[in-house]
C-alpha cells in the first residue's frame, strides 16, 4: 500500500493546508523550496555531520534481554533517548534551522508539550546564535519545570499558553498567532508531523533517518532489515512517523501506534483521538481530531503532556482509516507501570510518552521468532517529578 504525500499535501483524504492568507507566503516559500534545500548534498552533509557529532547518531539498537524473556519474544529498543537533549526531537530541530537559514529568516519560534522540542529548538538556537521563542501551555509548564529551566538556560524565551486547557494545543494557536504577526523574518519549527502542508511530511523526513538506522542496524545484528513489529507512541505523532517511515509500503511489517487513554478512553479524560476523534481541521491540515458535535476542540487529557494532544497527524490519521497502521492505547496507569517495568528490568528509565508505547506489549500476541521493535523516544529525567508524584514503585 502506498504511503506517500501527493502535490496537495494529502495523505488519502487527510493533510493539506488550511491557513490563514498572512501565512500564505511563509507557507507558500516552505512548499515551493524545502524538497530542493533538502536534498541538496551540501545540506545533507551538513545535516548529517551535525546528527552524527552533536546529537550522537546512530543511537544503538538495543537487545532488550530481559524484556524479551519476559513477553517470549526479541524485543529491541531503538534508543532515541540517548540522542543529545533526550529525545527523537532534535533530528528534526537540526534539519529546521539549517532550512530556516537557507531561507534567510533570522527568527525561530516553537511549541512544545512535554518540553522536549522546546529544549531541541532552544539547543539549535544556541547552536547557530538565533533568536527562540517557544510557547508552552501553563499547565505543562508546570509538570515539566526541568525543561522550562533548561530552554531558559540555553537562551529561549519561554512564553506561556493561558487560554484552553493550558496545554500543546493551546501553545500551538499562540504560536500560529505569532507566525501570522511576524511572517518575513520568523520561520516556525513545527514539532510534529502536524499542520500545513509541508510540515508533516518535512517532519517526517527528518525523523526517517530513525528508521533508515533501524533497517541496517537490524540487518548488522541478525542478517534481516525488517522486523516483524514496530511500536511507538503517538500524540502528534513525529517519533512514529520516523520509526515506520522506511516500512510503509512493507506491509509484512506491523505498524502499531499507541495513543495516550488518560483515565480511560471512555472516562471524558484521554487522548486516543483514533478511537474518539473525526475528520475535521486542526492547526492547517485535514485530519482525525477529538471535538464535538458543533465542531469544537475537546479538551485532550493524559499524564504524559507529550501526548496531550486532540488530534493525530494526518499521515497517521491515513494508516489509520485505511487499516496499514494498527492503533492501540494505553491508559495512564499502563503506561506507568510499564516505564517502571523497564526501569527495574534493564536499568533504563523511559519518558512517560515512550512508556506508553511499552504498555502495548502486553495487548499484543508474539510468536517466539518475532523481531519487535519498540521506539524508545525519549529518557524520563523530566518526567521523575510525575513519577514520584505517581508512586507506584
Amino acid at each position: 500500500m502506498k504511503v506517500a504525500v501527493d502535490e496537495r499535501g494529502y495523505y488519502g483524504n487527510f493533510g493539506g493546508a488550511y491557513i490563514p492568507e498572512m501565512l500564505y507566503p511563509n507557507v507558500e516559500e516552505l512548499k515551493e523550496n524545502y524538497l530542493q534545500i533538502i536534498h541538496d548534498p551540501q545540506f545533507q552533509k551538513q545535516f548529517r555531520g551535525l546528527l552524527k557529532d552533536y546529537a550522537g547518531r546512530p543511537t544503538p539498537l538495543y537487545f532488550a534481554n530481559r524484556l524479551s524473556e519476559k513477553y517470549s519474544t526479541n524485543i529491541y529498543l531503538k534508543r532515541e533517548d540517548l540522542n543529545h537533549t533526550g529525545a527523537h526531537k532534535v533530528n528534526n530541530t537540526i534539519g529546521q534551522i539549517l532550512l530556516a537559514q537557507r531561507l534567510g529568516k533570522q527568527k525561530i519560534i516553537a511549541e512544545t508539550g512535554a518540553g522536549q522540542h522546546g529544549v531541541a529548538t532552544a539547543t539549535v538556537c544556541a547552536l547557530m546564535g538565533m533568536e527562540c521563542i517557544v510557547y508552552m501551555g501553563e499547565v505543562d509548564m508546570a509538570r515539566q519545570k526541568p525543561n522550562v529551566e533548561r530552554m531558559k538556560i540555553l537562551g529561549a524565551e519561554v512564553r506561556p499558553a493561558s487560554s484552553g486547557s493550558k496545554t500543546l494545543k493551546d501553545a500551538t494557536n499562540e504560536a500560529l498567532r505569532h507566525w501570522i504577526n511576524n511572517p518575513v523574518d520568523t520561520h516556525y519549527i513545527i514539532g510534529s508531523v502536524v499542520g500545513p502542508h509541508p510540515y508533516p511530511e518535512m517532519v517526517a523526513l527528518f525523523q526517517s533517518v530513525i528508521s533508515e538506522e533501524i533497517k541496517w542496524q537490524l540487518k548488522e545484528k541478525i542478517d534481516r532489515e525488517n522486523p516483524d513489529y514496530v511500536i511507538a507512541c503517538v500524540g502528534g505523532g513525529s517519533n512514529a512517523a520516523g520509526a515506520f517511515y522506511h516500512y510503509y509500503e512493507n506491509e509484512k511489517v506491523n505498524l502499531v501506534a499507541v495513543e495516550a487513554a488518560g483515565k480511560g478512553v471512555n472516562s471524558g479524560e484521554s487522548a486516543a483521538t483514533t478511537m474518539l476523534g473525526k475528520p475535521g481541521v486542526l492547526h492547517g491540515s485535514k485530519t482525525l481530531l477529538m471535538q464535538t458535535e458543533d465542531g469544537q476542540v475537546i479538551e485532550p487529557y493524559s499524564i504524559s503532556a507529550g501526548l496531550d494532544y486532540p488530534g493525530i497527524g494526518p499521515v497517521h490519521a491515513h494508516l489509520f482509516e485505511s487499516g496499514r497502521g494498527k492503533f492501540l492505547s494505553a491508559t495512564d496507569e499502563e503506561a506507568m507501570k510499564a516505564g517502571i517495568f523497564l526501569s527495574r528490568l534493564e536499568g533504563i528509565i523511559p519518558a512517560i510518552e515512550s512508556a506508553h508505547a511499552l504498555a502495548a506489549l502486553d495487548q499484543l500476541k508474539f510468536e517466539k521468532d518475532d523481531i519487535v521493535v519498540v521506539n524508545l523516544s525519549g529518557r524520563g529525567d523530566k518526567d521523575l517529578e510525575t513519577y514520584i508524584k505517581w508512586g507506584g514503585y
